[in-house]
């Protein structure tokens, strides 16, 4: 007999981030209604008295579960007002814009290239200037474009160091830029970011060496026997994209697996699996999942503070606290405290699309994707029902947002990645044994190349085959959200029958 689980109210975790997540995605279209800073706190605050007022009353009447949970949304919801306000502001900038001509202060992140071999970087400004030897003090974080010439030199230099750059202000879309025309580095970064920038440039560099073993110089033509597959290994393990070929990204994104670049719960994963498999026997579950913390917490040092990185890093931090007994909770009530975390420490991160596509798709695999999981069970082979129900969920639920930034969607990412996703993982687990084999003799090396070749020239032409499918293009995001909600009131419907179904089939197996 099948029997349905019994219905739960949602755990605490879940109550504060919703909270949360109302205060802070509110507050800007509130501050858009022009009331003012002081009206929209008083409406803040008053939220805020209606839910200790809500909670005061189930205490009276003794609901102590829901009084628990709504005393876990005001928090969430108070926690997200302050996420909100220390959001970072437009750069403010001493002089007027027009007479702006330089900028310096700290790199915040490392720079990208462009097509074309320019890039950008943002900036944490200290110092504008003008023309005549004007200087004024500036604040906040800008988007600076450099030019290809400076490029070599500031990735050198590397994250923490400090710039100076003449050129001159222009309006972006959504904030005010700094275009470069000349670059300087007046300092260079902390002794730790030092490091960081150094061991990228090492690992980056073993990708491009074709397996030459360390003994035989660094740096001089290697580029020219560079392995093929070198730009994408750097791409999943390390996030620079350096490397990586142009056509391959752009048929990564036609195809809908655009997600698969961008590292990840997936990436951290499979580098987290196999330092478990290989610490498990002899340091048990337990200690192989302390050093897997460890692991990640230096992995995202390395790599970068990506969001959607940095919130698989946290969720398998406090994965490793449950596994310890110092926390309970459902993989959702976990990514739920993860946004928490997050956006408390990282309030900017907020407001990236990576952040919100990221927690939304987790969202859609951990709800509507289980839902569909159990339909499917019985009905289609688990190796396919677990890929599939994952990949629709996360399409689902994160396609209004999807459309709402970039007016279209690739529903052939649905099918694509059902073969993307683990030849990828593959892919992964091989660069690594690359990355190792590169430090010994050459021919072990070479037994990986080989194999790392056939697999990305099938990448390839997997992602070129599924890109040339036609994409839905959309000028409002509404259809689909009205489509969203009404399919997953649908799910949960034939969800409910379908354990009826279950149940009365199940006395005649």
């Amino acid at each position: 007999m099948v029997i349905p689980p019994k219905k739960k109210l949602p755990s605490p975790p879940v109550s504060a981030a919703l909270g949360m997540a109302a205060a802070y995605y509110a507050y800007p279209a509130l501050s858009a209604l022009n009331l003012g800073s002081r009206a929209i706190s008083w409406l803040m605050v008053l939220i805020l008295f209606v839910f200790i007022s809500v909670i005061s009353l189930f205490r009276v009447l003794r609901i102590s579960k829901i009084s628990l949970l709504v005393t876990a949304a005001a928090v969430g919801f108070s926690l997200g007002i302050a996420a909100r306000l220390n959001v970072s502001s437009q750069a403010q900038m001493g002089l007027p814009n027009e007479r702006v001509s330089s900028v310096s202060g700290i790199l915040l992140d490392d720079p990208r290239t462009l097509n074309g071999g320019s890039g950008l970087g943002t900036l944490k400004l200290r110092e504008c200037g003008a023309e005549g030897g004007l200087r004024a003090s500036a604040s906040g974080n800008m988007t600076v474009f450099f030019p290809a010439e400076s490029i070599p030199r500031l990735k050198e230099f590397g994250r923490g160091c400090e710039i100076y750059a003449d050129g001159y202000l222009s309006s972006g879309s959504m904030s005010v830029l700094f275009n470069a025309s000349s670059v300087h580095i007046t300092k260079p970064a902390p002794a730790l970011e030092q490091f960081r920038t150094g061991l990228r440039i090492t690992l980056l560099d073993r990708f491009r060496s074709h397996g030459q073993s360390p003994w035989q110089g660094l740096g001089q033509g290697r580029e020219q026997n560079a392995p093929v597959w070198g730009g994408l290994a750097s791409a999943l393990l390390l996030g620079m994209r350096d490397d990586l070929n142009v056509d391959l990204s752009r048929e990564f994104r036609n195809s809908g697996c655009a997600h698969i670049l961008a590292l990840s719960g997936m990436h951290l994963a499979i580098l987290s699996g196999v330092l478990a498999f290989l610490l498990r026997r002899p340091l048990g579950i337990r200690w192989a999942s302390l050093a897997g913390a460890v692991f990640v917490v230096f992995y995202v040092f390395v790599a970068g503070s990506q969001p959607s990185l940095v919130r698989s890093a946290i969720m398998y931090l406090i994965a490793a606290f449950a596994l310890w007994g110092f926390l309970k909770g459902s993989p959702f009530s976990l990514l739920c405290m993860a946004f928490i975390v997050q956006l408390v420490f990282q309030s900017n991160s907020g407001i990236s699309i990576s952040f919100i596509l990221s927690y939304l798709a987790l969202t859609g695999i951990l709800t509507m994707g289980e839902t569909l999981r159990d339909l499917f069970r019985g009905r289609i082979p688990p190796l396919v029902s677990g890929t599939l129900s994952a990949s629709l969920g996360a399409f689902i639920v994160t396609a209004p947002v999807v459309i709402f930034f970039f007016g279209s969607l690739r529903p052939i990412g649905i099918i694509a990645g059902l073969v993307v996703v683990p030849i990828s993982s593959l892919f992964i687990v091989l660069s690594l044994a690359a990355l190792a084999a590169s430090f010994i003799p050459v021919p072990l090396f070479a037994v990986c190349d080989f194999a790392l070749t056939l697999i990305y020239r099938f990448l390839e032409f997997l992602v070129s085959l599924a890109g040339r499918v036609p994409g839905l293009n959309f000028s409002n995001p509404i259809p689909a959200l009205v489509f969203l909600i009404l399919f997953w009131f649908i799910l949960l419907f034939i969800h409910k029958l379908d354990y009826s179904y279950r149940n009365r089939i199940a006395p005649l197996d």
